[in-house]
């Protein structure tokens, strides 16, 4: 065994293994943060021609840039050498046992074990929306608010309210952790401040795990869905092209996005597909579901 070992260290094997590994770890995380290669080079202060070849496993990684690397994401670098899967011995063989059900006995799976462990039922300040711009967040968030008669409150422009300026400038002043310890802040003041409302969250919040435990916790929460199509096209109608404006890379990396999300999303207490349906059909589900989780009432 000794000798296998040796040759595979000699041979590079292992090592290139684990590079690959680190490499599509870094590009998770960006993906879940929604950045693209170009942000995170300028918040690491690494080459954007670094960053591409760590993320194909080819780049010579040493611990200080990796360190970079790891502050750029607003996590620890242990975080960010870990492998996603140790978080628990159990977790394999509960992940086998759900992919065995279909999406939706998954979600009822998901509710079960809420119910049973979580302590209390969620939803005490009323319903939060999450999901990808161009989903239809800020549309049907306002107007279910309307119908419900609360407060339509959107996390952005508390975190605004917070730091003083716009988004995009936090991002580039304050990085992640910046940027999320203002998500986190505003989170709670959503709640202190409001008894019952309607939020809308930043689709990139769910990467944020004591967060985005606390909005389940808080909220009933709804992932707003919608075909990739629809968010390219709406995304393009709001005028807003930050994610096209890279052209081939940025769809990519939009695709990423939705494919490294999507089981963060899929936590939610609900899914609501708008593609295909009229804005007031999918406000009158949000608000029957709304209603019925909380009593008659947000």
């Amino acid at each position: 065994m000794n000798s296998e070992v040796n040759r595979r260290t000699e041979d590079g094997t292992a090592v290139k293994i684990y590079l690959a590994a680190l490499g599509e770890r870094v590009r998770a995380l960006r993906a879940r943060r929604g950045m693209t290669r170009r942000s995170l080079a300028s918040h690491s202060g690494i080459s954007e021609r670094y960053i591409a070849q760590l993320e194909s496993g080819e780049a010579n990684a040493s611990v200080a840039l990796l360190w970079r690397v790891a502050e750029a994401f607003g996590i620890t670098f242990a975080e960010l050498l870990q492998a996603p899967d140790n978080a628990g011995a159990l977790l394999p063989e509960l992940e086998r046992f759900l992919r065995t059900l279909d999406r939706e006995r998954q979600a009822e799976a998901l509710q079960l074990l809420r119910v049973r462990y979580a302590g209390h039922p969620p939803g005490a300040h009323g319903v939060a929306l999450i999901g990808l711009r161009g989903a239809g967040k800020s549309t049907l968030g306002v107007r279910l608010a309307e119908r419900l008669g609360v407060p339509f409150v959107r996390l952005g422009g508390l975190i605004e309210e917070l730091g003083g300026m716009p988004v995009g400038e936090l991002f580039s002043l304050r990085g992640q952790s910046g940027y999320r310890r203002l998500e986190r802040q505003a989170l709670e003041l959503a709640i202190d401040r409001h008894p019952r409302a309607v939020v809308e969250a930043g689709g990139s919040l769910v990467s944020e795990r004591v967060t985005y435990d606390r909005l389940l916790e808080a909220y009933r929460v709804v992932w707003i869905r919608a075909e990739p199509d629809d968010h390219y096209r709406r995304v393009l109608q709001q005028g807003d092209l930050r994610p096209l404006q890279e052209s081939r890379e940025a769809i990519e990396d939009m695709r990423r996005i939705l494919a490294e999300r999507e089981p963060l999303y899929a936590a939610a207490h609900r899914q609501l597909m708008t593609s295909g349906k009229p804005v007031e059909a999918c406000v009158a589900e949000l608000a029957a579901f709304a209603e019925h989780g909380l009593g008659g009432a947000v």
